[in-house]
């Protein structure tokens, strides 16, 4: 009642408020009201506190959930007023639906690689590398092709962090060879995550909506076409940059690492929960989030197993470890593996900046605003033009809101546009330091050798590998368009 009364006098005085119809219900333009210039400055100044995190230590899931409770306030208020307040209710429950398949799909994704890590799997990768005694140059390749094979099955964030702790670890001293190869590290995290739908939040975010063009779905298989131009767009600055690392070798050494009892089967659980989420969307037409759910059952009862067979990690019966324990507390230092410990280090920060994000620009859209960018972008400019625009505004701006944006929207294009945006928006990122998370995440890992500016230097080369992606796709992928 007191919205309504606050709201109303307003709205009689705003004579841009118009009728729109859009998705089947009626709405309110707002794009000209001073509720959707308010909303337009919320979301901007939440993305510009979401870009300064490095320097303000604020996490960056906090200005979006902020702003995105606000907006959707001022919203309902307006429509409150107007009595279709069941509008507003149903385009925010459309919006959580969207947000919880992506959080627990990721979620479950998360736990993998947390009980992964756990059982030292990627120590173990790290120290196999290390101990090899490779040069700068040779590691430089060598960190490059596993960060662009690995960030297809694994997110893009955890590879680099991986890769990175190899570069630190073995050339650390060693300020250019750190700075070319955290690029290098990058750039390949990107370009593998874009042709594999579990490899970037854009690519699954495509995969899970589904989408109908004249050659039909966006399906599984059809991000495998983006192989090659996402192999280019990591090789040619790889390939210029490679020339710059200096090729000393350097030292060697350190103590092997060896993954414990049941990382490899925690690792094949994890290709099956993939090949389940593949089934249950390919097969019986499921939400992939649904296979996931059921993968992560997987991990709950070898985890239950591991539990009762914790006498195994010390070589021991289970009668003889129950007894040792008894006798000597020490025994119990070693806890058995709990997956519910797992889920609770998933990286909440990221999820729960995701549903800012997607509450946010599904409040802008709702407003009217991205009707209008679609409008202006995809109607004035044409579809290839506009895809490759997002993939440039995706170095400033984190690609997840600009491809949500992007399928907002949902412009009418061919199988071929819809891999150049997921292509764009994927690898765009890679043009500045600040525009991907692997990016942000290598800043703080290699404080003070891998910097903003000591990445931008290299822009025009990695500009050159983006522009011969979008190139490769265009002449290879011709019959997609």
């Amino acid at each position: 009642m007191l919205s309504s009364l606050l709201v109303r006098p307003l709205l009689l005085l705003s004579p841009a408020l118009a009728w729109a119809s859009a998705g089947g219900g009626e709405r309110l333009d707002l794009t000209a009201h001073w509720v959707g210039f308010a909303a337009l400055a919320l979301f901007g100044l939440a993305y510009a506190l979401v870009m300064a995190e490095e320097v303000t230590h604020l996490r960056k899931s906090k200005p979006v959930i902020l702003a995105a409770g606000i907006i959707w306030a001022l919203i309902g208020s307006v429509y409150t007023a107007h009595g279709m307040n069941h509008a507003t209710e149903m385009a925010v429950r459309h919006n959580l639906l969207e947000y919880a398949e992506l959080m627990l799909f990721l979620l479950v994704a998360m736990t993998y690689i947390n009980a992964m890590s756990e059982r030292n799997v990627f120590e173990a990768l790290r120290s196999w590398l290390i101990k090899k005694g490779y040069g700068l140059r040779k590691l430089f390749w060598i960190t490059g092709v596993l960060a662009f094979f690995i960030s297809p099955v694994a997110d893009n964030l955890t590879t680099a962090l991986l890769m990175c702790a190899v570069v630190m670890a073995v050339g650390g001293e060693n300020a250019r060879f750190v700075l070319l190869a955290c690029i290098n590290i990058v750039v390949a995290a990107n370009a593998g995550g874009a042709f594999s739908p579990f490899g970037d939040i854009t690519t699954l975010m495509v995969w899970q909506k589904e989408i109908q063009t004249p050659q039909g779905v966006v399906g599984f298989g059809s991000f495998f076409a983006l192989f090659i131009p996402a192999l280019v767009n990591w090789l040619l600055p790889a390939a210029i940059m490679s020339t710059r690392v200096p090729n000393v070798q350097p030292l060697g050494g350190g103590a092997a690492v060896v993954m414990k009892r049941g990382a490899k089967r925690i690792i094949a659980l994890f290709l099956l929960t993939i090949a389940t989420a593949i089934g249950y969307h390919n097969f019986i037409n499921l939400p992939p989030v649904i296979g996931m759910l059921t993968g992560l059952a997987y991990l709950q009862f070898f985890g239950y197993y591991l539990k009762k067979t914790v006498h195994f990690e010390y070589g021991m019966s289970r009668r003889r470890f129950r007894t040792e324990i008894r006798n000597d507390d020490s025994m119990g230092s070693l806890p058995a593996f709990n997956v519910f410990d797992k889920i609770a280090r998933a990286e909440w920060d990221t999820l729960l900046f995701f549903y800012g994000v997607v509450l946010c620009v599904g409040g802008l859209g709702f407003i009217g605003y991205l009707a209008m960018a679609s409008e202006l972008m995809y109607g004035d400019w044409g579809a290839t033009r506009a895809n490759i625009a997002i993939g440039i505004l995706s170095a400033i701006v984190d690609n997840i809101p600009v491809m949500f944006a992007v399928l907002t929207m949902l412009p009418e294009m061919s199988m071929g546009h819809w891999l150049l945006v997921t292509l764009t928006a994927g690898v765009g990122g890679s043009l500045m330091s600040i525009g991907s998370a692997a990016g942000v995440a290598l800043m703080g890992q290699a404080r003070g050798k891998y910097t903003f500016f000591g990445h931008l230097k290299w822009a025009p080369v990695i500009a050159l590998g983006y522009a011969a992606s979008i190139a490769t796709h265009l002449w290879i992928n011709n019959a997609m368009f």
